[in-house]
């Protein structure tokens, strides 16, 4: 997976980098078909702001999370926003797989005993 990360009115520290690097590989844990992640860390005033676009074969997922605490708690929140939407877009996936499959098998009748 490709991982973009930049930041706005903010220096991109190598902790941060890597805080955020580690951070996405949870979302990679549970859907492997991620194509792509853009991360934009941002502060304005006294907002730190995370937001991330992650492209999935089949989706593109948004979320984005506004903390005044610091940076490290708004990453928190927005992955776990993220991991919330990935798992539901997996469930999709797996539950419509199921739906086709069971609309191609024949009608079975219970045999009586």
């Amino acid at each position: 997976m490709n991982l973009n990360i930049s930041g706005h009115h903010l220096d991109l520290t190598p902790p941060l980098r890597d805080y955020v690097t580690t951070k996405i590989k949870r979302i990679e844990r549970h859907f492997d078909h991620l194509i792509n992640a853009d991360v934009v860390l941002s502060v304005e005033k006294l907002r730190h702001k995370a937001e991330a676009t992650v492209h999935a074969s089949g989706a593109d997922l948004h979320a984005e999370a506004t903390v005044e605490d610091n940076m490290y708690a708004a990453i928190d929140v927005l992955m776990d926003r993220l991991d919330q939407q990935t798992r539901r877009h997996k469930e999709k996936l797996r539950d419509h797989h199921v739906k086709q499959a069971a609309k191609r098998m024949p009608f079975q009748e219970a045999q009586p005993e």
